[in-house]
């Protein structure tokens, strides 16, 4: 091959990674823009308003006062409306608002999904997936769909038994959102690399302990929200007996240990919100260390974003507990751990690049 040749083959691989990479660029912001909304959707309990799941009829929502009225039947069928909503006075036009805030939640979904699949897929049948990347893909592709799925087993917990979905699904739902969202940066960023002829970042020891000690703070963080366990370390701006303290007592009293660690781990929400509050110092910590590595490697301004984030949520969980759990500082609590996420995962991809 004569070196014009490589040189051509070389520039178009480089555009190729470079387009794939700003593909999934876009599909990580829009995974950032719906922790939002799924945000709000939970806190103000709109989850259960839909009752049924119908993947491409439900893009329309009710455009006709008797079809709200189908709609409307439906959610009073569900404990929630029978135990919570109902007797506190719901009526169409509150149905409305929570019904609109689910909608846009499962519509922002469907985008995501089909601009992942139309713009991977356009790629991919043009020959212009750069090698060794089409596993990766396959694989997002996977997660992104299978996330549809779990999320409407999600919601029927919610439809027969509960006046809330199950706190462990809902976990389990979240957490297969931060996997996808954080393989979706670290490949942009190594396809990043590519093009400019650098092999692949390696996820070192010490990564994969940062990254599991930030997930496993997030899951907490989901279960506290299911749970509604933010209610049970008390209120007031300043408050002491709030925060450091949960309701007067470092060690929460109200923990039920009846029925063993493991329940209690799972399901007791004075348990999770002290585990959660508390392990987010462990996790400070680490994330410290790591903006400590990235200084030595002279990437201050990574180092900067991850420490300043750190500390920036630490300070708004607190506030959101003051606040008795503001619904606002509750979804901005939740959507600066996501950002927190990508931007440590930037930050392991410096540290990991050879």
């Amino acid at each position: 091959m004569l070196k014009s040749d490589r040189r051509v083959n070389a520039i178009t691989r480089a555009a190729d990674a470079i387009a794939l990479s700003r593909v999934l660029s876009a599909i990580g912001f829009l995974l950032l823009l719906i922790v939002i909304v799924s945000g709000m959707t939970r806190l103000s309990g709109a989850g259960l308003s839909i009752t049924e799941w119908k993947p491409v009829t439900g893009i329309i929502p009710p455009l006709s006062d008797a079809q709200w009225e189908l709609e409307f039947e439906a959610y009073r069928g569900i404990p929630q409306f029978k135990h919570v909503t109902g007797p506190a006075g719901m009526t169409l036009a509150d149905y409305k608002v929570i019904y609109f805030c689910e909608w846009a939640h499962r519509l922002l979904a469907r985008l995501i999904g089909l601009a992942f699949l139309l713009s991977i897929g356009w790629l991919w049948m043009r020959g212009r997936i750069p090698a060794g990347y089409r596993p990766r893909l396959a694989a997002l592709v996977f997660l992104v769909a299978i996330q549809g799925i779990v999320g409407w087993w999600m919601v029927t917990s919610g439809l027969t038994q509960d006046v809330k979905v199950s706190h462990l699904r809902l976990a389990i739902h979240q957490a297969l959102a931060l996997v996808t969202l954080g393989c979706v940066v670290w490949t942009a960023l190594d396809l990043n690399a590519s093009a400019c002829g650098a092999p692949a970042a390696r996820l070192a020891p010490f990564a994969w302990i940062v990254l599991a000690a930030l997930f496993f703070q997030m899951l907490l963080g989901a279960m506290v929200a299911g749970l509604q366990a933010g209610y049970v370390a008390g209120a007031g701006w300043g408050n002491l007996e709030a925060w450091p303290q949960m309701q007067g007592s470092l060690v929460p009293r109200g923990i039920d240990w009846s029925r063993g660690l493991a329940f209690a781990g799972l399901n007791d929400p004075y348990l999770i919100h002290f585990v959660h509050r508390w392990w987010a110092l462990a996790l400070l910590l680490m994330l410290a260390v790591t903006a400590r590595m990235l200084r030595d490697r002279n990437q201050r301004s990574a180092a900067f974003a991850i420490g300043g984030l750190a500390g920036a949520q630490v300070i708004l969980g607190v506030a959101t507990i003051w606040s008795g759990m503001s619904i606002w500082l509750a979804a901005g609590h939740q959507f600066l751990g996501a950002v927190l996420l990508c931007t440590t995962t930037y930050g392991l991809h410096i540290i990991g690049r050879r």
